[in-house]
């Protein structure tokens, strides 16, 4: 690319010479030739002035300064040369000047000026001055090549400027090649420095939110992955205890543990339904969420599991009062603050729920007692030695996405407090 670039970039340079450097050539002969025969007209004249008298004065013959002898020659009126350099006989150019005006031309291969003498209203003879056409080319010559060598020159510096540009526009599109290669390798953490050209930091911008939004397509894959894991733990352990309490129940009993069975399969359809609802980048609205509903599916839920540990699990009456927040979020967080105290707590589940200014809390408390309040426990796959594991992070960013709180309230009894902010009505 970078060849291309100089490449290009020199063939513009010459073509920009050659526009401008022929045309250029062109008037500088025709300045070097006009140049001569204003050249030949001074000297034709400055004859003239000189041999005047001697024309009228026949008694002698005229005589030029030597300065011009060389080139210039002196004619009478009939045509016949009197004095200086010329042809014997006046050639066309000084017929030409009989008329009484200065007359031009080329004769064979010398530009020619002839200046009549007049003497009052008599014309006395007829200067003639010439000069090889020689002498103008060789002066465009010399200028030509001095052109030529300004050319050279400039195509010279065109082609360090080409390199140093080739570098400046190639290096910051090897970067972005370089970057998307690592992009599609699986590195989403690429990024490409800026290069103060719009159109490739422009690009360089693109990519780079490219890249930060597939790699948080991938995060949300990877933790959706991981807390369907955990969400579904629960469920698929209470369904094969129900499904053992059939199989060593009487046949009477076998219906009771199948019903119960697909209740517990409805329900994790609600909650992958509620994960992949999480996952989603654009959400449902918030509406106002009835707090008792939740709490009874809850008790649904988690008694039986509880009950078959031989813990109990006590929810009071819901307070009266209606958070808007999204419901799938609080059926989830509900989940693993029950998860958490079936898990790693002891004895009584309770779960409470209380007006606390412009939100309500819900306090999810067992009979635990250590909690090591030293450790982050909302730490997503902390190495505490009570493993919370990757369910309190998850509660956490599921309540501060609501615009609510989710914190350890006291360590014991174990108590986990959800603030859920409450409709302005």
């Amino acid at each position: 690319m970078r060849r291309r670039i100089v490449l290009v970039t020199v063939i513009a340079g010459m073509l920009a010479i050659a526009l401008f450097g022929l045309p250029f050539a062109v008037a500088a002969t025709h300045y070097f030739v006009q140049d001569e025969r204003a050249e030949l007209e001074r000297i034709a004249d400055s004859a003239a002035l000189t041999v005047v008298n001697d024309l009228t004065d026949t008694s002698h013959p005229p005589s030029l300064p030597p300065a011009v002898a060389d080139q210039a020659g002196v004619y009478s009126p009939g045509g016949r040369l009197l004095a200086g350099t010329g042809p014997a006989t006046a050639d066309s150019v000084v017929l030409a000047a009989r008329a009484g005006a200065l007359s031009s031309g080329d004769i064979g291969s010398e530009l020619v000026v002839a200046v009549p003498v007049i003497n009052g209203s008599t014309l006395t003879g007829v200067v003639r001055a010439a000069t090889p056409h020689h002498d103008a080319y060789v002066r465009a010559a010399l200028a030509w090549l001095a052109m030529a060598g300004c050319a050279a020159l400039a195509t010279g510096v065109t082609w360090l400027v080409a390199r140093r540009l080739a570098v400046r526009l190639a290096r910051p599109l090897e970067q972005l090649s370089a970057a998307a290669e690592r992009l599609g390798d699986g590195d989403f953490t690429v990024r490409v420095g800026r290069t103060g050209i719009p159109e490739i930091d422009q690009v360089a911008k693109t990519l780079d939110k490219t890249a930060e939004r597939v790699g948080r397509t991938l995060d949300r894959e990877r933790a959706f992955s991981a807390d369907a894991s955990h969400q579904l733990r629960t469920p698929l352990a209470g369904l094969r205890l129900q499904l053992d309490h059939a199989l060593d129940s009487p046949d009477d009993m076998l219906r009771q543990g199948v019903t119960a069975a697909i209740a517990t399969a409805d329900r994790m359809e609600v909650t992958i339904n509620d994960l992949l609802a999480l996952a989603k980048q654009v959400r449902e609205p918030r509406s106002e969420t009835d707090i008792g509903r939740l709490l009874t599916e809850v008790r649904q839920d988690w008694h039986g599991l509880l009950a078959s540990h031989g813990r109990a699990l006590r929810i009071t009456p819901a307070a009266e009062a209606r958070p808007l927040v999204y419901e799938p979020a609080v059926r989830q967080i509900l989940g693993v603050l029950l998860d958490n105290a079936a898990t790693h707590g002891r004895g009584t589940v309770t779960v409470t729920t209380r007006v606390a200014g412009n939100a309500l809390a819900i306090d999810v408390i067992d009979e635990g007692t250590d909690v090591d309040v030293d450790q982050d426990l909302f730490a997503r796959g902390h190495s505490s030695g009570n493993g919370h594991g990757i369910g309190l992070a998850l509660a956490r960013s599921l309540a501060e996405a609501e615009g609510g709180r989710l914190r350890l309230a006291t360590p014991a009894p174990t108590t986990f407090t959800l603030f859920l902010p409450l409709s302005p009505d």
